[in-house]
């Protein structure tokens, strides 16, 4: 999940905005509507397992960045992405190392991200209820490492993520694993 928002002159400096992992799930998703509701703009775009497969983790980030950054309506006079990266565009902007924790901007994107990706993994879990996505939300904790040991990996989990752990796994099938 890649977001971009615009907060606009008129946001509201007292909303707390900061690295979404730093949040509680809880204050996030308050957060998240508060965002929704009074940002100027904002777009989320979706970067699929095989999208990352076929392009490389960077590669999909740049263009879920990209996308966001020309279909984000009005369009940004200057844009701030978090990393060291700044995708190929006629817009204005930088890479900002850590920008979730030095922008507002940002941050406001990585909560509308995060939200809204542990919201799709909820869904999921009803689909594939063997992986617990729910409880996860795709990160390898022991959890989800166990559920793919014992199910193999789910039509949701991407190939191109290594997890050293999983060396019982097919070789032909997980050599490069999981995550989503």
């Amino acid at each position: 999940m890649v977001a971009a928002v615009i907060l606009g002159k008129d946001w509201n400096a007292e909303h707390p905005l900061n690295d979404s992992k730093k949040l509680s799930s809880t204050k996030r998703e308050q957060l998240f509507d508060v965002i929704c509701s009074e940002a100027l703009a904002f777009k989320i775009v979706s970067i699929s397992a095989e999208e990352i497969d076929r392009l490389n983790i960077l590669q999909a980030t740049l263009h879920g960045m990209l996308r966001c950054l020309t279909e984000i309506e009005p369009a940004p006079d200057y844009a701030l992405v978090d990393g060291n990266r700044f995708p190929q565009t006629t817009i204005r902007g930088e890479a900002v190392v850590k920008g979730d924790a030095r922008s507002k901007s940002i941050a406001a994107a990585s909560i509308l991200a995060k939200v809204t990706r542990d919201r799709v993994m909820v869904e999921n879990a009803k689909r594939y209820p063997e992986w617990g996505f729910e409880g996860h939300k795709g990160y390898p904790t022991k959890r989800h490492r166990a559920a793919i040991e014992k199910y193999g990996l789910s039509p949701l989990h991407r190939r191109s993520f290594r997890l050293k752990s999983l060396s019982k796994l097919d070789r032909s099938s997980t050599a490069q694993s999981n995550l989503l």
